[in-house]
């Protein structure tokens, strides 16, 4: 694996294609677009890639609060992991995209949520893999038989009222992972009203990868972080970070797991549930 085991490079993919303990999921997604990932899997995967759905798979229904993708039913979740051949604690899931990790950080954050460590996203997704010189099929590999009893671990998410409540707290840090503009209110093109939740601080998602989608080194993640550790915010901090619908945030996630900062929380239904409220 490269960098650490929350990231495995595309020479090490392909070493383990043929590993029965290694599942690998395709969370290729398009916002403006929502069948676009779907055609993509079935136009060329990597080879044994199962796909999993932003909307469909990863996300729960959508209702007047809760923001644009909810997180899934824990169980419902489960069996759709068992039915691509993941079992608990056993398999290694590799998840992948070609959006920088938007997509595939949802997967990785989710597992663990769920009480599965074994996962990691591919480094520089699927372009990296065909850029390295590796083959894509569009055969669709047969269902596999796992087992998958989540145990969820409730206190890596919160809702509207505790951000409310812990948001100017002393120790707190609230982090925006939207874009710059959308976070100072210059651009907004999904929610109805632009901005961001009063004391957050921006730390856009795309600075944990460089433009082809690879992992920045981890140096510069421990870099962005500095802050937490710095006298800045106290050490032991509570963080909890937000997007727009609790998805690229779980990018700052990963980043915040590779800088040696675990206990990032997520507020899951992020600045679309926030404003929903307005």
């Amino acid at each position: 694996m490269s960098k650490t085991d929350e990231i495995v490079s595309a020479a090490w993919l392909k070493e383990h294609l043929e590993d029965p303990q290694v599942v690998i999921v395709d969370c290729r997604f398009s916002l403006a677009d929502p069948d676009e990932g779907q055609k993509q899997y079935e136009t060329g995967h990597i080879p044994g890639a199962y796909y999993l759905d932003l909307n469909k798979d990863l996300s729960g229904p959508v209702c007047n609060h809760g923001g644009r993708h909810p997180l899934p039913n824990p169980t419902e979740l489960a069996s759709k992991l068992e039915a691509i051949g993941v079992s608990k604690d056993e398999t290694l899931v590799v998840a992948y995209d070609d959006s920088r990790l938007a997509f595939a950080a949802r997967l990785w954050w989710l597992l663990r949520y769920l009480g599965h460590n074994r996962v990691a996203v591919l480094d520089g997704g699927l372009t990296g893999w065909k850029s390295a010189g590796y083959a894509v099929t569009d055969r669709v590999p047969i269902r596999r038989t796992g087992t998958f009893v989540p145990q969820v671990r409730w206190s890596w998410v919160v809702d509207i009222e505790a951000v409310k409540a812990r948001k100017d707290l002393p120790g707190v840090m609230l982090v925006d992972s939207r874009d710059p503009d959308r976070y100072q209110g210059l651009r907004e093109p999904i929610d109805l009203i632009a901005g961001h939740i009063p004391s957050a601080v921006n730390f856009p998602w795309k600075e944990v990868t460089d433009s082809n989608g690879f992992v920045l080194p981890l140096t510069e993640q421990s870099r962005r972080w500095e802050s937490i550790s710095s006298g800045t915010v106290p050490e032991k901090s509570e963080v909890i970070v937000y997007c727009g619908s609790g998805v690229t945030a779980c990018v700052n996630l990963l980043s915040l797991e590779l800088a040696g900062q675990s206990g990032g929380k997520l507020y899951a239904g992020s600045w679309s549930d926030w404003c929903s409220y307005r």
